[in-house]
């Protein structure tokens, strides 16, 4: 009799979880990106002075395509997916323009019309930037993993203090609470059992909420005015509009939020263990595009891979791709259910800021780890590291160092992501690729030895 050959085995990406993990999973990831995705609506239509009732739609617009989008990444279908652990959502690559358009004259109907172009100019440039993969070596990787964490440490500091512009900001009590769920998110992964700590962070997060109401930083009273079911219809704003200069800025954009998903991709399938490709990575491109065309006509914005979700991926080891689909499907519901949706929005900002050290510091570390596999030793990586990570972290020191620039600039510079990872990039090409003009030093000779 032949031996029956065994089955196998099955990569930690493709893994299905039981049910009740996959949803604990799922909705850690919706918490750590809830912020940031629902920050962009908030922040163009503020700008616009749109009416709440319209400001609501957007919220919802937003996350529900945040889920279709995510679905489409983590599950793929044909060439579009990269199938990783990736999240989507709104880039803020893209506020600074679209305020602009918007306010301009142009409305919402021209930004979407701008959106669809855009998302679709990405799918086209998809596989020229999944040729580009060789000039991604661990040293740019390392350094484009490790900007990506330190940029978003401010994120995660802004919500330590109560959310950027709150009245409260930087009262003792929010760094209190935020500094609280740090430590029960680090004493969750040093003392429990190994199931609880894959949870860490949505643990901090349910105990800080439950130490946070009694002490008055949030209520749920949002939760009974919200309605119970609302469907987000295209072109609820009106036909959109094309404009050349609109399209032209937001064909910048497409460019650098294909720079910053190309280093997230590859950031997860460092953690992973499953290296992205350059089949995968244009599928993954390609996804983008599509869920940025979705938004153009389901009232959203661009959409793309959020680095927010990237640390939780590196901090709970939790690689299931199935995990983020779940995730993906809570984000529909909140978008078909603004009643549900109101309850994630009341999570107090310092809460997410606790739990965002941890996830975003993982980040960094893990851009650490990769370059400690580099060789630094007779060429010029050093110089690489320092000089792209001076240029991904002075936008983010320095917020307003750029203003004197032409828009298109600042759009491409003010992202830390985007403008480290173009340096890292082109450093690397200029010292590792391109033929050096100096001749080595020929290696001395052994010495003779000592002689009595």
């Amino acid at each position: 009799m032949s031996a029956t050959a065994a089955p196998a085995p099955v990569h930690p990406v493709d893994e299905v979880p039981p049910v009740g993990q996959l949803a604990a999973f799922g909705l850690q990831h919706v918490l750590a990106m809830y912020a940031g995705a629902v920050a962009v609506p908030l922040i163009v239509g503020g700008a616009m002075k749109l009416s709440p009732a319209d400001l609501a739609y957007l919220i919802t617009a937003d996350l529900l395509v945040c889920g279709v989008a995510t679905l489409i990444q983590c599950v793929g279908f044909w060439r579009f997916g990269v199938r990783l652990p990736i999240m989507q959502g709104c880039t803020f690559a893209a506020v600074s323009p679209m305020v602009l358009i918007g306010t301009t004259g142009g409305g919402l109907p021209a930004i979407y019309g701008s959106v669809i172009v855009a998302g679709l100019a990405i799918m086209l440039l998809a596989p020229v930037f999944g040729k580009l993969l060789r000039f991604f070596p661990p040293v740019v990787t390392g350094t484009v993993i490790l900007i990506i964490g330190l940029s978003l440490l401010p994120v995660a500091g802004n919500w330590a203090a109560g959310g950027a512009g709150s009245e409260d900001f930087g009262e003792p009590r929010n760094l209190a609470l935020a500094a609280f769920v740090l430590a029960v998110v680090v004493a969750v992964q040093r003392f429990a059992p190994a199931y609880l700590a894959r949870i860490a962070v949505l643990t901090g997060i349910v105990v800080g909420v439950a130490v946070a109401v009694p002490f008055g930083f949030t209520d749920f009273g949002g939760v009974g005015d919200a309605d119970w079911v609302g469907v987000s219809t295209p072109f609820h704003f009106g036909t959109p509009t094309f404009r050349a200069s609109a399209i032209v800025a937001m064909l910048v954009v497409a460019l650098v939020t294909m720079t910053e998903t190309t280093g997230d991709l590859i950031a997860v399938g460092e953690m992973t263990g499953r290296r992205a490709e350059p089949r995968s990575l244009s599928d993954g491109l390609r996804a983008d595009g599509l869920s940025t065309v979705l938004g153009g006509v389901f009232n959203t914005f661009p959409y793309t891979a959020y680095a927010q979700n990237v640390g939780l991926v590196g901090m709970t080891r939790v690689r299931s791709r199935w995990v983020v689909a779940a995730a993906g499907v809570i984000l529909v519901l909140l978008g078909l259910l603004p009643k549900l949706g109101a309850v994630v929005a009341a999570v107090p900002a310092p809460v997410l800021g606790g739990a965002g050290l941890v996830m975003f510091g993982t980040v960094a570390a893990s851009g650490l780890r990769t370059l400690a596999t580099v060789e630094f030793e007779g060429n010029h990586n050093l110089t690489v590291v320092a000089v792209s990570v001076a240029a991904g972290i002075l936008p983010v020191g320095v917020p307003t160092v750029y203003e004197k620039f032409p828009d298109w600039f600042q759009t491409v510079m003010n992202s830390g992501i985007s403008a480290g990872c173009l340096t890292a990039i082109v450093l690397n090409l200029l010292f590792n690729h391109l033929p050096s003009r100096t001749p080595s030093s020929p290696e001395l000779p052994p010495s003779a030895p000592d002689t009595v």
